[in-house]
């Protein structure tokens, strides 16, 4: 093969383009449908995200979408940070639902999530007190941190009891000392070590290579579908820092976090509600302090899936959509809950922002202070009242709610691909733009 020539690997990347809880995991779904495999690449064991599949709902917080579907594989990849003990209860739970599991692998290289990880991160939220961050405190950062600094411990660990042993041993040490973790019968080494050792030998059937595994699917020419957790302004470089998530949701990290080289993506899917939603505190300029914002959450059932907590709720911010489309080099857009905007009267977008000075600006700024007092510049849209659930084609939307879809598409200078109409996986419809694009993809995978 000549030198520099691009292969035309499917690989398909979806991430979520606002604070996460966009229905990634419903879009990743539909794509699975066709694909071989499913690789989560970034995140852990988080609020977690839905999936309605006829009269069952699932939630996941750990394993991947593609799940559902018999015969796909399913990874975690080394760019994850595991909780052991959630993985194998979720698994457990989804086996005795009669879904087949036997897909799923972990990556060797990914990370464990120990006990003192959830007491770092509660303790440390509660140091910050109102400054807090909020994190679901399931020890996601402190366990990323670790990683950082070299002391973490990898899920190979956990079947070997003398490497396990000798690296608990440094990590207690320095979450004691340097992070004020305290002495309890919960971090005593040997406890810790029998602890793991077991769950590794119970996870030890699912645990393998996966980068060699998305190789060997991806040389085969399989569709392999990369999905990412949380959301792109939670992504701890580019998003809205310190009020982000611990790892990088940007497309950019499925090439390190699932072993796939940047020249086999095919697709990158970009997710977002017709609306926008934050869990926690930092900066949301298009936030609605009154109405319509608490029927918007009711309607969409607006609380964290596995957490409960409620989300905060604003119009969707067009200039953040437009940014992080071109930070993702996202091909596709998917629109979710569409739905949930029918009947509350005219839909608002932030087209852009207003700046403490009064001064009008239409970037994305990079400064904390200027996001932090960025007020919204709302352009308004007549909404409609018909219920739009139960629509089988694009045609069938009322005019107002094409318009809306089309006006956000030419904002961003992108086609809609995906658009939900509702919370099921059949309530979904494809622009032509869409079904060509994921036709092309499976027929390359086969």
């Amino acid at each position: 093969m000549p030198p520099g020539t691009i292969l035309a690997m499917p690989a398909i990347i979806v991430v979520g383009l606002q604070f996460g809880d966009e229905g990634k995991g419903k879009v990743t779904d539909m794509l699975a449908r066709t694909a071989d495999a499913v690789v989560r690449f970034q995140g852990g064991a988080n609020a977690g995200h839905r999936v309605i599949w006829g009269e069952q709902t699932f939630s996941f917080r750990l394993v991947p979408s593609g799940v559902l579907y018999p015969g796909k594989v399913n990874l975690l990849g080394s760019g994850t940070v595991v909780d052991i003990g959630v993985l194998l209860d979720e698994l457990a739970q989804l086996d005795a639902r009669g879904i087949d599991t036997s897909g799923m692998k972990v990556s060797a290289n990914a990370h464990v999530i120990m006990p003192y990880h959830k007491l770092v991160d509660e303790s440390l939220e509660l140091r910050l007190g109102k400054r807090e961050i909020g994190t679901t405190r399931n020890g996601i950062g402190p366990c990323y941190a670790d990683k950082a600094l070299r002391i973490g411990i990898r899920v190979q660990d956990t079947l070997d009891e003398r490497i396990l042993r000798e690296k608990l041993a440094v990590a207690l040490e320095v979450n004691k000392r340097i992070r004020g973790v305290w002495q309890d019968r919960a971090l005593g080494l040997h406890q810790l070590v029998e602890e793991h050792l077991t769950l590794g030998a119970k996870l030890q059937p699912r645990i393998a290579d996966t980068t060699r595994l998305v190789w060997d699917m991806l040389d085969q020419d399989k569709l392999v579908v990369l999905e990412g957790g949380q959301g792109s302004l939670l992504d701890i470089d580019h998003g809205t820092y310190p009020f982000v998530t611990s790892s990088n949701t940007v497309a950019s990290a499925a090439s390190h976090g699932a072993g796939v080289g940047p020249r086999e993506i095919a697709e990158v899917w970009g997710v977002a509600k017709a609306y926008a939603t934050r869990v926690g505190a930092g900066p949301f300029p298009s936030e609605l302090l009154g109405d319509p914002g608490p029927l918007i959450g009711e309607r969409g059932h607006e609380f964290g899936t596995n957490t409960g907590r409620k989300r905060r709720v604003g119009w969707l911010d067009l200039v953040a959509l437009r940014h992080f489309t071109r930070l993702n080099s996202v091909t596709h857009l998917a629109i979710t809950k569409l739905d949930v905007l029918s009947g509350i009267g005219d839909v608002g977008f932030a087209v852009a922002y207003k700046g403490s000075d009064g001064a009008e600006f239409q970037d994305y700024p990079y400064h904390q202070s200027v996001l932090h007092q960025a007020k919204p510049v709302v352009h308004y849209l007549p909404g409609w009242n018909e219920d739009i659930t139960a629509c089988q084609r694009w045609d069938d939307l009322p005019a107002a709610a094409q318009a809306l879809l089309e006006f956000i598409s030419d904002f961003i200078e992108l086609p809609i691909a995906i658009l939900s109409v509702g919370p099921d996986r059949d309530q979904t419809l494809w622009s032509e733009t869409g079904r060509e694009s994921l036709l092309a993809a499976a027929e390359l995978g086969r």
